[in-house]
């Protein structure tokens, strides 16, 4: 506990900042401003059950039913919570909740530095946002320190950076753009820019100034956070004559527009991995396509040779050196904006035992799901808030994070990751080897997964290595964007029986096996019937031959009842789960 309130508080605020925090205060009010700060994350972590646990020794879901309630105000999710009709809500980003809630005596608090990133993104296919000093001046025009100070009071960190400061990866020698906006403009003057009568800049040849444009943010109603720092880099973009505003937008509307590539600017968080491999399907010009990562549309060859190092590294030693390379690269190159990586915090009422939070994960985790139990012994049923509708529930297509929430409980992977360690662990594999091997095109990755026994799909149907071939199968063969950078150099697959799968890759990765291992896997007998991956309903659509069900099943703890748009989606225990059983 002492490790976590000192490493936290350190990040939360850093000593270089302190000055800045409290200007022209006396050292003893600033020892006094600092104490305060201490105490009030000090009754948040000690609120943390921080205690280490053995994974093995989970044996659930002990609950029966879960509903994902949908309350996409974050004032209405925080009545629900202290009424009691809520029992666990994550995601809490506004410091006035946090610090209502740490004196709560209902509730208890669990807070983790995650793999969490904030960014403002550019359409870099089209002018003026393919002039890479005016995106320069526009990471100098935003005060994104003061920002996140007046926002977040704390519990997030200013990044310039395009990994999280809690990645292993993360690199700090970087090229950095600080608030400047007089510096602003004396870029865009020496490169040829030029302001209009109204303030408005014009670009080097043109004679007409810049036309108004939109940054695509999510609603303050669902994101209010965001949809503030969304008007004041608005404001900021303005003060240096880039004539911007806010377009507010739902958030699958959003999704959709930027999957078409229709914007100008946007405003967007991706939570993480471990994994620094990310960089390649953000920034790497063949993940450029519709409904792909690269959502800004970068294509820089030198760019692109260092992904391709960081990609298909051998080893730890050369993928962390073309991590940080990348970094540097991107930091000049100017792709987004990184404004801010958040602390992740959780509240969970109180009448739950076995809620599990660390270091690296706050309480609304899978894990907290599989362990939880009521705390007097009844059935009663655990309320969950989902804080926005889920997008479409098609595990082919969709990229939302508020359908992964369902969705997670549903769809397993072959490996899964320890919550204290980070570590892999056996899920639906419980043992795997990685060799390097030669063939005629060179060396390979070869991947072999030894199949747990007795796991059940949803609808009963025994899970094979057919389900994991035909899977992998399909979405390299389909090149389904969301998994296309995780199955896109897989040469064969074979199942020589029921228990084993032998992936051999084109190529050497340190990544394939986290890539194909943590691919969530897709029941054969029903993609089988799947004519139109991007149209398919699987929530929608019954089941072939089991009545109750549709055709959303999975070998995950819970077996999808019922959505109802608007209020909720229901789940139920998956009574032949793996884990029940002891396995």
């Amino acid at each position: 506990t002492l490790f976590v309130l000192t490493s936290c508080v350190l990040s939360l605020l850093p000593c270089a900042m302190i000055s800045e925090t409290f200007p022209g205060v006396t050292e003893v009010i600033l020892k006094r401003a600092v104490l305060l700060f201490l105490m009030l994350v000090s009754v948040i972590l000690n609120a943390t059950d921080s205690r280490a646990f053995d994974v093995s020794a989970v044996r659930g879901p002990h609950i029966s039913d879960l509903y994902m309630v949908i309350y996409r105000d974050p004032d209405s999710q925080i009545l629900a919570l202290q009424k009691g009709e809520l029992d666990v809500l994550g995601d809490i980003t506004r410091p006035s909740d946090i610090e209502r809630l740490a004196s709560n005596q209902d509730v208890t608090l669990s807070i983790s530095r995650g793999f969490h990133l904030f960014f403002m993104g550019f359409n870099l296919r089209k002018g003026p946002w393919n002039d890479r000093t005016l995106r320069q001046a526009a990471s100098m025009a935003i005060p994104s320190v003061q920002i996140v100070r007046d926002i977040f009071s704390g519990y997030s960190e200013p990044v310039n950076t395009y990994l999280p400061p809690v990645s292993p990866y993360h690199e700090t020698d970087v090229m950095t753009w600080g608030y400047d906006p007089d510096g602003a403009k004396a870029l865009l003057e020496r490169a040829g820019w030029r302001w209009a009568p109204d303030g408005r800049l014009i670009a080097p040849g043109e004679d007409s100034p810049l036309k108004a444009v939109k940054i695509l943010s999510p609603t303050a109603q669902v994101a209010p956070t965001t949809a503030e720092i969304s008007s004041r880099i608005a404001d900021a973009l303005n003060g240096i004559g880039i004539p911007v505003s806010v377009e507010p937008l739902d958030f699958s509307t959003m999704i959709r527009r930027l999957d078409l590539h229709d914007f100008d600017l946007f405003v967007m968080a991706w939570s993480l991995t471990r994994d620094p491999d990310s960089l390649f399907a953000f920034f790497h010009s063949s993940m450029d396509v519709t409904g792909g990562y690269n959502i800004q549309g970068l294509h820089d060859p030198l760019l692109d040779e260092v992904l391709e190092e960081l990609r298909w590294a051998p080893d730890r030693q050369s993928a962390d050196r073309a991590a940080r390379k990348a970094q540097r690269m991107l930091s000049e190159i100017s792709p987004w904006i990184p404004v801010y990586s958040r602390y992740m915090v959780t509240a969970v009422r109180k009448g739950w035992d076995g809620v599990i939070s660390t270091q690296a994960t706050s309480a609304d985790n899978l894990w907290t799901l599989l362990n939880m139990r009521s705390s007097d012994g009844s059935e009663r049923p655990v309320f969950w808030c989902l804080s926005d509708e889920p997008r479409s529930l098609n595990p082919l297509s969709t990229g939302s994070a508020y359908d992964w929430q369902v969705l997670g409980l549903i769809y397993d992977g072959m490996i899964a990751v320890d919550p204290e360690t980070l570590d892999d662990i056996p899920w639906l594999a419980t043992g795997w080897e990685v060799e390097t091997v030669s063939g005629e095109e060179g060396e390979h990755t070869r991947l072999t997964f030894h199949l747990r026994d007795r796991v059940k799909w949803h609808d009963g149907s025994p899970f094979t290595s057919k389900d994991v071939g035909k899977t992998l199968e399909f979405l390299r063969d389909n090149e389904i964007p969301r998994y296309f950078d995780n199955v896109r150099d897989i040469l064969k697959v074979e199942t020589p029986d029921d228990s084993t799968v032998i992936v051999t890759m084109k190529n050497v990765s340190f990544w394939h096996l986290h890539n194909i291992g943590g691919s969530p896997i897709f029941p054969a007998h029903l993609l089988e019937g799947v004519d139109n991956w991007e149209t398919w309903q699987p929530a929608s659509e019954p089941h072939p031959s089991v009545k109750g069900l549709t055709s959303l099943v999975g070998t995950g703890p819970f077996v999808f009842r019922e959505y109802r748009p608007g209020e909720y989606v229901h789940f139920v225990r998956n009574e032949d789960f793996w884990m029940i059983g002891g396995d």
